[in-house]
């Protein structure tokens, strides 16, 4: 039996709402996670989210928003004067507040800049010349910084008197007088050293960085193969400006994932359930109008073949088992093939081979599937439909061909078009679903009735 999930949105709701006295409220909302106080928010009224403002620290509320879905904070924070609202973004790791920043209007985005602390002005200034695009863009400021020329007792007073503002400490970056990174060391190593040691002795030199410069698409498969809880960010002088945590690198991930998902099928960015009709009809529309061109195409074509359906009724009735057949396989060589492309490493031969693989792969499928349908189709076409035995085998021969042939096509077609747009410099995502799909209707539509037309028509003579 399942153990239900305590109701913690409910029951932080209910503390809210009821008559304790503030500082009891206080002592019960903190011994909920932040991730669940978030969670809550939405269960609350606005009068009900105004008393926990109130009744909650600068700090402690700052670290709940840190779990508020980032398209939400700025909603919530219109709720507070503005001059907690700094305080908060203040309090924020600046990554995070350039996103809520970005979110709001020039003139309040001018004002809460105006407000916030010097330091985190600076940070936030900092992430915010970067490209959204640029790994740069995803760092945190959060992290400690340890120059190479100390003893390991220094390095831990060090470490406990920038630990008051910086709570990613598992790990410490080390660096030059002039700030040039010169490696890391883990926490554990540090607390077990002896105290009189040098830290050249600990650092790893070897430890993996990034150029906060670097297009996330180009850098992040790199990242991910590391697994390490943080990752630092260079400037193009090797100076070490922030790190990439474990949780930046989730989210940049999902992110793409989403990203690569929309454009699989067809739409040229993420929709939300809140979006606009407007909004989700721009972002459709597009693509429709030139799939609607492409299936204009496929239906001319199906036309050039009019005198086989006339003839040969029967081969409209397997029309759509080639074609689904084809775009399945289709679509199952692009996604193969796009999420090998985000190795940036790989070599021609290697993107020969792939191609090659997918072929094989595609052939041998399309045999396979190809000798079912010889032997299936035939036997229903003759039992159930009542044709003559040659007859029936005919057309299930020519059905057996046809799919052999458009499967090993389409898995081609699959494979190719995202590595010309990938050489072209377009996103291979954007090769995707649906244009994939109509290309290999008009190879299935071509493969089938073409086969038909020869085969039955022309050799048979049925």
């Amino acid at each position: 039996m399942a153990v239900q999930k305590p109701d913690y949105e409910k029951e932080i709701a209910d503390v809210i709402r009821s008559n304790l006295s503030p500082k009891a409220m206080k002592d019960r909302l903190m011994d909920y996670h932040e991730n669940d106080i978030a969670a809550a928010l939405d269960e609350m009224s606005v009068s009900e989210r105004q008393r926990l403002y109130r009744i909650l620290d600068i700090e402690d509320l700052s670290t709940i928003f840190e779990y508020v879905d980032e398209d939400d904070v700025a909603g919530y924070l219109e709720e507070m004067d503005i001059r907690k609202k700094a305080a908060i973004v203040s309090e924020m790791d600046a990554d995070k507040a350039v996103h809520l920043l970005r979110q709001l209007d020039k003139k309040e985005r001018e004002m809460l800049i105006e407000l916030i602390d010097n330091e985190t002005k600076k940070d936030v200034a900092l992430i915010a010349s970067f490209d959204e695009d640029q790994i740069g863009s995803r760092m945190t400021t959060n992290f400690i910084s340890i120059t190479s020329n100390l003893t390991v007792k220094q390095a831990m007073k060090e470490l406990i008197r920038q630990a008051a503002d910086n709570d990613n400490i598992s790990t410490l970056y080390i660096v030059d007088e002039q700030n040039v990174f010169c490696g890391a060391i883990s926490l554990n190593d540090l607390i077990i050293a002896r105290q009189d040691k040098n830290l050249d002795d600990l650092i790893v030199t070897s430890y993996p960085f990034v150029y906060a410069k670097e297009e996330i698409d180009d850098c992040i498969e790199w990242i991910k193969d590391y697994s390490e809880d943080s990752i630092p960010a260079l400037d193009e002088d090797n100076k070490l400006l922030g790190v990439i945590t474990a949780q930046d690198i989730i989210k940049v991930v999902d992110d793409e994932m989403g990203e690569d998902y929309a454009m699989f099928a067809g739409l040229t960015a993420e929709e939300d359930l809140e979006e606009s009709l407007h909004d989700s009809v721009k972002k459709r529309l597009p693509w429709l109008v030139i799939l609607l061109g492409l299936g204009l195409v496929v239906s001319s074509v199906v036309g050039l073949f009019e005198n086989v359906v006339s003839e040969l009724t029967i081969v409209i009735c397997f029309q759509s088992l080639i074609l689904d057949m084809a775009g399945n396989v289709g679509t199952q060589s692009l996604a193969v093939t796009i999420r090998v492309l985000m190795d940036e490493t790989l070599t021609t031969k290697q993107k020969f081979g792939l191609v090659f693989k997918e072929g094989r792969v595609g052939l041998v499928n399309g045999l396979i599937l190809g000798s079912f349908s010889l032997a299936l189709i035939g036997l229903y076409i003759h039992f159930f439909k009542g044709y003559a035995w040659d007859f029936a085998f005919a057309v299930s021969l020519c059905i057996g061909a046809s799919l052999l042939l458009a499967m090993l096509i389409s898995s081609l077609i699959g494979t190719l078009v995202p590595m010309f747009f990938k050489k072209i410099h377009i996103d291979p995502a954007v090769a995707s679903g649906p244009l994939i799909t109509t290309i290999n209707d008009l190879v299935a539509v071509v493969t089938y009735y073409g086969l038909a037309w020869v085969f039955l028509l022309g050799i048979m003579h049925f």
